[in-house]
């Protein structure tokens, strides 16, 4: 079974970079495949509304979206990880949320796919529950089964995420939960 890591990050080998990193190695030790996105080497522009994937599975827009359509239909689970901007998820990975429309519109591609979502904020409480429900709400709408860390939402970190040790367990514990349940799908 196969692990897509999202990193929603902009910034080359920030934060969520290594926390995407650090959870699919977890996943990887577990024997699952994984596989990642990052923002931070994508280009993906924004929807443009144009319609064309409601009577064809193809978006007109050329760029690493077309790669990412792959990567999110072959995933047995996606986890996402973006840094609080202005108290949600980056434009960047809205751009790609806004996009994987073309999912929905052919049959409701990703449902049933395992989801889970981690955030890190520059404070304790710096969005990161708020940024979290942005992901979540993406999932639900693509009718995915998401998970949290087993007690709340996923994974919520301050930055430097690797060094905020309550921080990783709650980002460790939400990967092991997404790795349980697709032990339990089998």
């Amino acid at each position: 079974m196969k692990i897509l890591g999202i990193s929603a990050s902009p910034v080359k080998g920030g934060n969520n970079d290594r926390l995407i990193d650090k959870v699919l190695g977890i996943a990887k030790n577990r024997g699952f495949e994984v596989d990642s996105v990052l923002i931070s080497s994508s280009e993906i522009a924004p929807c443009t509304a144009c319609g064309i994937c409601r009577d064809e599975e193809m978006c007109p827009i050329d760029d690493d979206m077309q790669e990412v359509y792959r990567k999110l239909k072959e995933a047995d689970a996606i986890i996402v990880s973006s840094p609080v901007y202005f108290g949600s998820v980056t434009a960047q990975v809205k751009a790609l949320f806004d996009r994987s429309v073309l999912h929905r519109r052919q049959g409701f591609q990703l449902k049933d796919t395992v989801g889970a979502a981690l955030a890190v904020g520059g404070s304790r409480n710096g969005g990161q529950e708020k940024t979290i429900q942005v992901i979540h709400d993406w999932m639900h709408i693509h009718g995915m089964i998401v998970v949290g860390d087993g007690g709340h939402f996923g994974g919520i970190l301050q930055k430097p995420a690797l060094e905020d040790e309550e921080g990783m367990r709650t980002a460790i514990d939400t990967i092991n939960k997404v790795c349980d349940v697709l032990e339990r799908m089998k």
